[in-house]
């Protein structure tokens, strides 16, 4: 396509949407926001700095309608070019240029969604710097900043038995090179964060595997990484990002609270915090909800990645979020825990195999931050003009004084609480009121 765009004097890929506004709930266009109005302050922030929505760009642009079953669907213009240079500029092209109109102010990537990798690690690194010095131009350019990099260490032959975790130290070796790449253009556009996520750190079976040295590595290995990021000038935060299987049949990243566990243990708590994905929940057999608070309760929500799984399925399918009442749940959890740490919303989310049209991408991301912003809305109103916080402060009085006090704060031994319990009548059964809680959602989504 020869078209440009008017930003960029670029390549135009997008040419049928213009800069999708807010029309507000009351509007019929497909290409505009109902409910989400970035300026909209809610408890004194506004809804961009609430969110800080980021395009994920290995599903948005690399990704092409390939599964296990069947051939790609998707035709990217932007994937054309003759050589993987100005394949990679192309691509960028499209991005900002999507990125752009969907109003979006961050994105993510992988080291090779940018650029395909090289045929060694020398090439590999000389095409991230090539595509890197284009990124910069773009983003002074438009102002879209990276929310977070991070290294694919899962896709690659060389990675089937892992990459940190790997029994062979050659390809630990290589993955720590392709980190510090990944860490270099990371820091150099900027990046806010960097995540890992370890697609290939755990098992296949365990007749092979030495798990405890495995997890011993992992740790060695992150703090490797954390402390030549902090020597080049990196201020942001780590995340790990919790999924409990699949490629590999236990992940060492399971969940929410095994990962806190492995943190503190290795003494990476202080550096980093998790980035939760909704149906990383969903595999792991919890709700979004549950991984948030359990993050939550050690000041561990750095950032999320937003889709959805399908509930009959048992596999990562990436969908995008359109479910509200799992949505709300969640903000009310990230908004009592005062907001993210570092991070944002991410829309680690893949339009389906069917949806074959390049538009579709709008479409997609507009309903996911629509979504988002209705969520936000009602989470609002329930902390702050329903009985829903006084109620379950309720449940819990009898803690606020008294008896109940000294032993939130570790004063009453056993024995004093068997003399309580002895001085005292049976307990009153207390109703829990889940329905009265259950009520006061849905009353304001």
């Amino acid at each position: 396509m020869s078209s440009k765009n008017v930003l960029t004097g670029a390549k135009t890929f997008f040419p049928e949407v213009e800069v999708v506004p807010f029309e507000g709930k009351d509007s019929d266009n497909p290409f505009a926001f109902k409910y989400y109005n970035p300026d909209q302050l809610i408890s004194g922030k506004s809804m961009a700095d609430h969110f800080r929505f980021a395009i994920a760009y290995w599903h948005s642009f690399c990704g092409n309608g390939a599964d296990p079953f069947g051939m790609p669907t998707r035709n990217m213009p932007w994937l054309n070019a003759s050589n993987p240079m100005d394949r990679a500029k192309d691509k960028m092209d499209a991005a900002f240029e999507f990125i752009t109109k969907i109003q979006a102010p961050y994105f993510c990537f992988h080291d090779f969604d940018l650029i395909e990798e090289g045929h060694s690690l020398v090439e590999s690194e000389k095409r991230l710097q090539f595509i890197g010095d284009y990124a910069k131009e773009k983003m002074a350019a438009s102002g879209v900043k990276v929310l977070w990099g991070t290294a694919n260490l899962f896709s690659h032959p060389r990675y089937m038995n892992g990459a940190a975790t790997n029994p062979d130290f050659s390809v630990v070796a290589y993955a720590a090179a392709q980190v510090k790449h990944a860490l270099d253009i990371s820091i150099q556009l900027g990046a806010e964060n960097y995540v890992f996520w370890g697609g290939r750190e755990g098992y296949l079976s365990l007749l092979n595997t030495d798990m405890k040295r495995e997890v011993a590595h992992l740790a060695t290995f992150l703090h490797a990484a954390k402390d030549y990021a902090r020597s080049q000038g990196f201020k942001g935060h780590f995340f790990i990002e919790p999924k409990p299987a699949e490629p590999t049949k236990h992940q060492y990243d399971y969940d929410s609270a095994t990962v806190i566990g492995f943190l503190k243990a290795n003494g990476l708590e202080n550096d980093f915090k998790l980035n939760i994905e909704v149906n990383h929940a969903t595999l792991a057999l919890h709700t979004f909800q549950h991984e948030l608070t359990v993050a939550a309760a050690d000041n561990m929500i750095g950032s999320i990645d937003a889709n959805r799984g399908d509930y009959q399925n048992g596999w990562d399918t990436d969908q995008f979020p359109n479910n509200l009442g799992e949505l709300t749940e969640a903000m009310l959890v990230i908004l009592q825990a005062g907001g993210f740490q570092g991070g944002g919303v991410n829309f680690d989310a893949k339009i389906r195999r069917n949806s074959t049209d390049n538009t579709d991408l709008f479409l997609a991301h507009i309903g996911g931050m629509d979504t988002f912003a209705r969520a936000l809305i009602a989470a609002d109103k329930i902390i702050n003009k329903s009985a829903y916080v006084s109620l379950r402060n309720e449940r819990y009085a009898s803690f606020d004084s008294g008896d109940g006090a000294l032993f939130e704060k570790g004063k009453l031994s056993l024995e004093d609480l068997h003399k309580l319990a002895g001085s005292s009548a049976d307990p009153v059964q207390k109703s829990g009121k889940q329905e009265l809680f259950e009520n006061i959602l849905n009353q304001y989504i």
